[in-house]
């Protein structure tokens, strides 16, 4: 337990100078949404179905209330326990009139309650062909910059089960695309093809017309067998995510494993998988969307790859088990299981059609106008059998689309696996942990700095600000208390826990610093020592007074500050008005560079102070030189309204390995209202042409606005 009354009564009185009197007071501007939220909790026995309701042109009826239908299961009504109406606008990322390029943030929050699609892109690298590996990449990248919302969260995950280069639930595009050009195609040769070798092999060896098996056969199974293990995984996985559409997108050339053929050994056991997959999926109200990458498919490629011509068993007297067009049965059994896996899920196969842009399209509307309807079956069996599902409306001359049926679960419900947490974790806070998606009922920021660490670990700075709409104070003899657990967990790109902390903070306030924290939120800084690497740092609290729970992903890369000449470590910023959030924890390496504790902040009051620290890092110990750290602040036209300049020289490193800490002040009384970017670079004068840089964008308000909008 972490008793922090006493630190924070005297934080509340240090740094909470005056900026002009117009900075009596900022506030974090509320979007809201008009979205129901999100929910996480998975019971076993809730079944959540989609309707999209149309009138006779084709459009979105969005004006239903949950007394206009009436779902029926088996012919027997259901109760609804749980009713939204879902409009999902395609929002695009804020981008500056000069910047060819998106401009990340450098921020990850939850305070915004999740309003988008959720996209699952699965990229089946255990059937796509070595050389076909840049039509799944294409069609990825497309889909990404062309159709996401800056409002969507979407992941990519490869069949084979590669945790290294898949990516989790976000919306940077950057890391997307980074995903995705991680791909390459393992599929095995083609099972016409394999026995066509070996008839041919035999034939240039000696004659040999006894059966000839597919000598990739047990590849090929196994090959099947995982890809439907890992999309009943992620069904099982995305399960939990409620009130909205969950969109498992599955770029495959299809499923090359005949299930019907009974000369296949393990035809059943893929049969079984295939079952238990689409039943995962109806279970969990998963939609399979199925796209062939290829467009059009032919057999022309494969044809060019035989020697010869493919063996006949019905006139060359062999047992191959080919005939002339088997090339062409392959590719129907391929792309058969595609249409299967999407016809069972609810969901759309786009398979030999060259316009892919069509196909995404369909996607995003899809997932983007319908009705979710929850209920609890009055038949609990969980005897596996199919259930129908029919959903009315009780309005004349409309449509209604929903799924048809789901396989109702079978056996002993699998116990739901809570994410490993500290000993004394609550189970409410390790469920919120589990969660895929970011939780909104407690608001969070995050912000996570990576610095030079111990030899040649890095040392992550993560800053998590909390916002206090989520704390519920009870009074007690005189004071306000609550109490606040606050997990920081960093998992690397296999998932593997690398380092964190887990802490309970019992507030026990007087009344003059609860006042404080009621207006101005909570801050907590923790440090994390790393290897260089891809992490996910996750952030979860639940704070007791009311029960809000709330969760923050990041991902980040962390440098290897001995690469390259020079290196730039995170960029801190603070202000005077931020400084007045008190920090219950609190970091070293700022107190003698900054004002205050960094913050997570960007979106400052015009004249407020705001203050940076970045450390740069200069590998180059033996010859005379100068480096040149330049901060700038350009406006939305890439004009400069603010700029210094800092000269270094290596002698201050006095030959050892170490950092030049740059601080700069920027004061905004002469700002105009609107979007800025402020810019730190630092340039070795023995390497002109290789600067670092980082970056953040920030907001500048205007006093009046903010105050009235309160």
């Amino acid at each position: 337990m972490l008793t922090i009354s006493r630190i924070l009564m005297i934080l509340c009185t240090v740094f909470l100078f005056e900026a002009g009197s117009s900075l009596a007071q900022q506030t974090m501007p509320d979007p809201g949404t008009q979205q129901p939220p999100v929910t996480f909790r998975l019971e076993v026995n809730y079944v959540e179905v989609d309707a999209v309701v149309t009138d006779e042109n084709g459009d979105f009826v969005d004006d239903l209330t949950v007394d206009d239908f009436e779902v029926l299961e088996d012919g027997e009504s259901q109760a609804v326990t749980a009713f939204s109406r879902i409009r999902i606008p395609v929002e695009r990322p804020t981008r500056l009139l000069f910047s060819d390029r998106e401009i990340e943030e450098d921020v990850s929050t939850n305070r915004r309650p999740f309003d988008g699609r959720v996209f699952v892109l699965a990229l089946d690298d255990l059937h796509t062909r070595p050389l076909q590996t840049p039509y799944v990449k294409r069609a990825a990248t497309e889909f990404i910059e062309e159709y996401l919302g800056a409002n969507d969260l979407v992941s990519v995950v490869f069949t084979s089960g590669r945790t290294d280069a898949a990516q989790g639930f976000t919306g940077n595009q950057r890391l997307l695309l980074e995903a995705v050009d991680r791909f390459s195609g393992r599929a095995a040769r083609s099972s016409v093809l394999t026995r066509s070798d070996t008839y041919y092999r035999r034939l240039s060896e000696r004659p040999d017309f006894s059966p000839i098996g597919d000598e990739l056969g047990f590849e090929r199974s196994d090959n099947a067998r995982s890809t439907y293990a890992t999309l009943r995984t992620l069904s099982q996985w995305l399960g939990g995510v409620r009130g909205r559409r969950k969109a498992v997108i599955f770029f495959s050339q299809g499923i090359d494993y005949d299930i019907y053929d009974v000369n296949q050994p393990l035809a059943i056991t893929v049969q079984n998988e295939v079952r238990r997959t689409i039943a995962m999926a109806t279970q969990t109200n998963v939609s399979l969307y199925t796209v062939d990458p290829r467009g059009l498919a032919t057999v022309g490629s494969d044809q060019i790859e035989v020697f010869g011509v493919i063996p006949d068993d019905r006139f060359s007297g062999t047992a191959t088990g080919l005939r002339s067009d088997s090339l062409r049965d392959d590719l129907r059994v391929a792309q058969d299981s595609l249409r299967v896996l999407a016809d069972e899920t609810g969901g759309m196969a786009f398979i030999n059609s060259n316009d892919l842009s069509s196909a995404f399209a369909e996607i995003i509307r899809d997932n983007s106008s319908y009705y979710v309807l929850g209920y609890y079956p009055t038949n609990e069996r969980r005897d596996g059998k199919s259930r129908t599902i029919d959903v009315l409306v009780n309005r004349p001359d409309v449509t209604v689309r929903s799924r048809k049926e789901y396989l109702a679960p079978s056996g002993k419900a699998e116990e739901f696996n809570l994410v490993e947490a500290g000993r004394n974790t609550s189970e409410e806070l390790r469920e919120v942990m589990t969660s895929p998606l970011p939780v909104s009922g407690l608001g969070l920021s995050v912000a996570a700095l990576p610095y030079l660490g111990d030899g040649e670990n890095v040392s992550l700075s993560v800053i998590v600000e909390i916002d206090p709409a989520g704390l519920t104070f009870i009074e007690r003899d005189g004071n306000f208390v609550d109490t606040v657990e606050l997990s920081v967990t960093v998992l690397d790109s296999a998932g593997k826990i690398r380092g964190g902390e887990s802490q309970t903070l019992e507030l026990d306030l007087p009344p003059e610093t609860h006042e404080v924290i009621s207006r101005y939120g909570l801050k907590v800084l923790s440090r994390v020592e790393l290897e260089p690497g891809r992490y996910q740092v996750l952030v979860a609290s639940r704070e007791s007074g009311g029960g809000a729970v709330g969760s923050v992903h990041r991902y980040l890369d962390v440098p290897d500050f001995s690469e390259d000449a020079i290196q730039m470590s995170g960029l801190a910023i603070t202000s005077a008005v931020a400084s007045r959030t008190p920090s219950a924890k609190l970091d070293p390496t700022f107190e003698d560079v900054l004002p205050a504790m960094p913050t997570t902040q960007r979106e400052f009051l015009r004249g407020d102070e705001l203050y940076l620290y970045v450390d740069v890092y200069d590998n180059e110990l033996k010859r005379p030189h100068s480096v040149d750290i330049t901060t700038t602040v350009l406006d939305s036209e890439e004009r400069v309204v603010f700029s210094t300049v800092d000269t270094r020289s290596h002698t201050e490193l006095q030959g050892s390995r170490g950092g030049y800490g740059h601080v700069a002040k920027i004061a905004t009384a002469e700002f105009p209202y609107g979007l800025y970017v402020l810019r730190t670079e630092a340039i070795s004068r023995l390497a002109p042409g290789s600067p670092v840089f980082r970056e953040s964008k920030f907001v500048v308000l205007n006093p009046q606005s903010a105050s009235s909008s309160q």
